[in-house]
């Protein structure tokens, strides 16, 4: 896979004080809001917040929509830095996620499989791996696109999501789902 570069600046810029947590998981969007603890009929259908003043805060119900064969998931619980609930959610398929908070310049990064993390990359995360072998020429191509390699969330950690997911995160993409909005227990 020939990676280019992906403009970012729809989160980078314009929700510079934002923090987000996206967490992609080859699943049915049934499945993964079980797993989380929610009810799916406890959901309703709505849009991507269509500006920073709409994004949810804690305590808000987080969002998710299908986009092929993933589900994703947005969430402002930071539920991507809990190892023990995203490797539990990567139980017999595949996990990706990535969370940022530009402000203060923290991003976290997981990639796990049938409930093992297989990388990750986090202010405060232990990598317990390094860089595995299926990561190394893509770390390769980002390192040639991103020759200062800035931090994850201005633009690598979406090559890797990509990489590993088949998915090209756009903001049209995201604006054009339909997200299902409901909360789950313990957040």
């Amino acid at each position: 896979m020939t990676l280019r570069p992906l403009d970012v600046s729809w989160l980078c810029d314009e929700y510079a004080g934002e923090c987000y947590s996206f967490i992609y998981v080859r699943a049915a969007p049934e499945q993964v809001i079980a797993r989380l603890g929610g009810q799916w009929e406890h959901f309703t259908p709505g849009p991507f917040p269509g500006a920073p003043d709409e994004y949810p805060r804690p305590g808000d119900p987080l969002g998710v929509t299908a986009i092929g064969d993933w589900t994703f998931v947005f969430d402002s619980y930071w539920l991507v830095i809990d190892e023990d609930l995203i490797a539990e959610l990567s139980q017999g398929t595949r996990l990706v996620s990535q969370a940022a908070l530009s402000l203060k310049g923290l991003d976290y990064f997981y990639w796990c499989e049938d409930g093992e993390i297989r990388f990750c990359h986090g202010a405060d995360v232990n990598d317990p791996t390094g860089t595995p072998d299926e990561l190394v020429e893509t770390m390769a191509e980002i390192d040639r696109l991103y020759p200062s390699f800035p931090d994850l969330y201005k633009g690598p950690a979406f090559l890797l999501v990509e990489h590993l997911t088949g998915i090209r995160l756009t903001e049209e993409l995201l604006k054009g789902c339909t997200f299902l909005w409901g909360a789950i227990p313990g957040t």
